[in-house]
Protein backbone atom coordinates (compact mmCIF):
# COMPACT_ATOMS: atom_id res chain seq x y z
CA UNK A 1 0.00 0.00 0.00
CA UNK A 2 1.24 3.41 -1.29
CA UNK A 3 0.11 6.44 0.74
CA UNK A 4 0.64 9.95 -0.91
CA UNK A 5 2.10 12.01 2.30
CA UNK A 6 2.31 15.08 0.38
CA UNK A 7 -1.57 14.93 -0.59
CA UNK A 8 -2.39 14.08 3.02
CA UNK A 9 -0.50 17.31 4.02
CA UNK A 10 -2.15 19.37 1.50
CA UNK A 11 -5.75 18.48 2.60
CA UNK A 12 -4.24 18.81 6.42
CA UNK A 13 -2.93 22.92 5.33
CA UNK A 14 -6.33 23.39 3.38
CA UNK A 15 -8.45 21.86 5.87
CA UNK A 16 -6.92 23.86 8.79
CA UNK A 17 -7.54 26.96 6.91
CA UNK A 18 -10.87 26.77 5.89
CA UNK A 19 -11.69 25.95 9.19
CA UNK A 20 -9.74 28.81 10.67
CA UNK A 21 -11.58 30.96 8.10
CA UNK A 22 -14.93 29.84 8.79
CA UNK A 23 -14.59 30.59 12.70
CA UNK A 24 -13.07 34.12 11.89
CA UNK A 25 -16.16 34.79 9.32
CA UNK A 26 -18.68 33.57 11.63
CA UNK A 27 -17.18 35.16 15.02
CA UNK A 28 -17.37 38.51 12.61
CA UNK A 29 -20.89 37.87 11.87
CA UNK A 30 -21.17 37.06 15.83
CA UNK A 31 -19.72 41.24 16.58
CA UNK A 32 -22.17 42.36 13.88
CA UNK A 33 -24.94 41.27 15.87
CA UNK A 34 -23.65 42.44 19.12
CA UNK A 35 -22.81 45.81 17.32
CA UNK A 36 -26.72 45.90 16.52
CA UNK A 37 -27.69 44.95 19.59
CA UNK A 38 -25.39 47.57 21.32
CA UNK A 39 -27.06 50.17 19.01
CA UNK A 40 -30.31 49.21 19.20
CA UNK A 41 -29.79 49.56 23.75
CA UNK A 42 -28.07 53.08 23.24
CA UNK A 43 -30.08 54.43 20.27
CA UNK A 44 -33.64 52.78 20.31
CA UNK A 45 -32.61 51.40 16.62
CA UNK A 46 -30.04 48.63 14.92
CA UNK A 47 -27.50 49.89 12.67
CA UNK A 48 -28.22 48.60 9.59
CA UNK A 49 -24.32 48.48 8.21
CA UNK A 50 -24.01 45.41 11.42
CA UNK A 51 -26.73 43.83 10.35
CA UNK A 52 -26.08 43.72 6.74
CA UNK A 53 -22.86 42.60 7.79
CA UNK A 54 -23.64 40.09 10.05
CA UNK A 55 -26.03 38.31 7.58
CA UNK A 56 -23.32 38.06 4.70
CA UNK A 57 -20.98 36.47 7.29
CA UNK A 58 -23.51 33.95 8.21
CA UNK A 59 -24.73 33.67 4.49
CA UNK A 60 -20.78 33.07 3.81
CA UNK A 61 -20.28 30.45 6.14
CA UNK A 62 -23.13 28.73 4.94
CA UNK A 63 -22.15 28.57 1.53
CA UNK A 64 -19.15 26.77 2.71
CA UNK A 65 -21.10 24.08 4.89
CA UNK A 66 -23.59 23.74 1.76
CA UNK A 67 -20.46 23.16 -0.42
CA UNK A 68 -18.58 20.92 1.64
CA UNK A 69 -21.67 18.70 2.21
CA UNK A 70 -21.77 18.47 -1.94
CA UNK A 71 -18.25 17.48 -2.01
CA UNK A 72 -19.21 14.43 0.55
CA UNK A 73 -21.94 12.89 -1.05
CA UNK A 74 -21.75 11.62 -4.57
CA UNK A 75 -25.12 11.95 -5.70
CA UNK A 76 -25.09 15.33 -5.53
CA UNK A 77 -22.17 14.80 -8.80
Amino acid sequence: MHLDWTALGQVTVVSIGVTVAVVVVFALGVLGLAQAEAARERDGRSHPLAVAQAGLCFLACAAVVVYGIYLIVPQFH
